[in-house]
């Protein structure tokens, strides 16, 4: 006869009125509690299941590509989001903007002591469900916890691996004079959307944050035009910083078109009322492609073709620059400069 095994726990975790102590981040018994009845049961994969320090995974063939990042946004749950949803996001698309194709993540919690169990429930499972809707695992993770005062509630650290397949060569300096500068969509949505709950701010039209796993997009596009220049995603610092980034990398100018540049009117008039610039204004779900001339409107085609994309535009082109100034024709047929973000327009926005 078998003996009983006897139980770990005295009792579940209260998951509608607990808080997480510094026990569970101790290493011992709370730990593993949290764990399995939190973590685990929502993450639940063969990996994650046989509970050891790391994930031993089998790999399909390609170059291997790995991204990192780190999510403290204020606050923790916004329209269209969460820090848990976006944390997943986020590192999804930084392996997709690699030309990758995502395969595993891993997530590490660094929690507050009396951060309610529940919201951090509402964030795990946000987790879960995003991760499961993009088809890349959460295969390992680690959770500490910090003294009261001393955390603001939850970060979340998110790293993930993919897989490059052969002839993807995708490099922020491998724009060249002429090629087309596209976006999928939109521009500013998420920062607009996180500083209307930050300040209170009530609109005619909800404005939500556009945090997407982009991966999709990305394959589709890559699968139209294979010898795609450059992908990024603007997040912080938008689009305005983003393709700074790129003009300062592969030695070249750009030349945007204002009136090309998509906005929804609700995130323009909020932009207007906080003295915002939308091309400033973080994106979760939006890619920036830059392309040959001869494939915009193929790439264009592809990206329109897919459900993120549907209000992809061409909004200007890479020119000859010994500066590398990012610049623009306006609406009213003046030019300026489009130059770096200086400071931090908004703060702990992803």
């Amino acid at each position: 006869m078998s003996a009983t095994r006897r139980p770990l726990y005295q009792r579940p975790l209260d998951l509608k009125r607990g808080c997480v102590e510094l026990a569970h981040g101790a290493g011992g018994r709370a730990t593993a509690q949290l764990v399995e009845e939190l973590f685990v049961e929502a993450f639940d994969n063969q990996w994650l299941r046989a509970g050891n320090d790391g994930a031993s995974l089998p790999m399909p063939a390609g170059r291997l590509v790995m991204a990192t990042d780190s999510h403290v946004v204020s606050p923790l749950f916004f329209p269209g989001g969460d820090i848990g949803s976006l944390a997943v996001h986020g590192t999804i698309n930084d392996v997709a903007m690699s030309g990758g194709r995502p395969l595993y993540l891993a997530a590490g919690f660094v929690l507050e002591e009396g951060f309610p169990l529940a919201d951090l429930a509402r964030i795990v499972r946000s987790m879960a469900a995003a991760a499961k809707a993009a088809g890349v695992p959460i295969v390992t993770g680690d959770t500490k916890v910090v003294e009261r005062g001393k955390g603001d509630g939850v970060y979340v650290t998110t790293t993930g691996v993919g897989v490059v397949p052969p002839g993807i060569e995708l490099d922020g300096a491998a724009a060249r004079e002429g090629d087309a500068i596209l976006v999928s969509g939109t521009m500013g949505d998420h920062g607009v959307a996180i500083m209307s709950k930050r300040e209170n701010l009530e609109f005619d039209t909800e404005i939500l944050s556009d945090s997407a796993a982009l991966h999709g997009l990305a394959e589709a596009l890559l699968a139209a035009c294979p010898r795609t220049r450059v992908l990024r995603d603007p997040t912080r610092g938008g689009l305005a910083t983003t393709l700074n980034e790129i003009a300062r990398q592969s030695g070249v100018g750009m030349l945007l078109d204002e009136r090309a540049v998509p906005v929804k009117p609700a995130v323009a008039a909020a932009c207007e009322f906080l003295g915002l610039d939308p091309l400033y204004v973080a994106n979760e779900g939006k890619l920036v492609a830059i392309v040959a001339e001869a494939d915009a409107e193929a790439a264009l085609a592809a990206l329109r073709g897919h459900e993120l994309g549907r209000d992809a535009a061409r909004v200007g082109t890479v020119v000859a620059d010994p500066d590398h100034f990012v610049q623009m024709t306006t609406t009213l047929g003046g030019c300026r400069v489009v130059d770096w973000l200086t400071g931090d327009q908004l703060p702990r926005i992803c």
